[in-house]
């Protein structure tokens, strides 16, 4: 898995931090999350094609979430970014290593790899972008999160 989801996850979380009809720019955002602009706004496209945010384009154009934060799941962000290939694809060694003359047999690892995959997926569609918001805005982190929400506040576009 590459930095996307993890990229889209917080930039996410930013815009959950603005009201209704205000905007963060894209380049605000990946300034604040450290990311590449160019490889940030190709994240910001496949996150709006997915419908998880919006984009209103111009000078005071910038994106909003699209969807109410309870409603978009982790696995949501992992699909717009990464697609809906499965993790893991057998080379064929087992089929190679046994001599197996039928290329179609199961490989020894696909059933497990797949009930790993299913799991990984149901705790990834645990979690919603609300509640990652609200574990950060509780505990160790909420100064650092009203410092963010600040910056949100300085940097959104109206």
């Amino acid at each position: 898995m590459k930095t996307g989801v993890e990229q889209g996850v917080y930039a996410l979380i930013l815009l959950n931090m603005l009201e209704k009809r205000e905007l963060l720019q894209g380049d605000s955002l990946s300034e604040c999350i450290g990311a590449s602009p160019t490889y940030f706004q190709k994240l910001l496209r496949k996150l709006v094609g997915a419908g998880i945010i919006s984009s209103t384009p111009g000078v005071k154009g910038g994106f909003k979430l699209n969807k109410v934060a309870e409603d978009i799941t982790v696995y949501d962000v992992y699909l717009a970014v990464e697609g809906r290939q499965s993790l893991y694809s057998s080379s064929g060694i087992f089929n190679e290593m046994f001599r197996l003359e039928n290329a179609k047999e199961p490989c020894l690892l696909d059933n497990l790899m797949t009930e790993a995959e299913q799991s990984w997926q149901r705790i990834l569609q645990s979690e919603t972008i609300f509640s990652l918001h609200e574990k950060v805005k509780e505990g160790r982190y909420a100064v650092k999160c009203e410092q963010l929400y600040t910056w949100v506040e300085n940097n959104k576009v109206i």
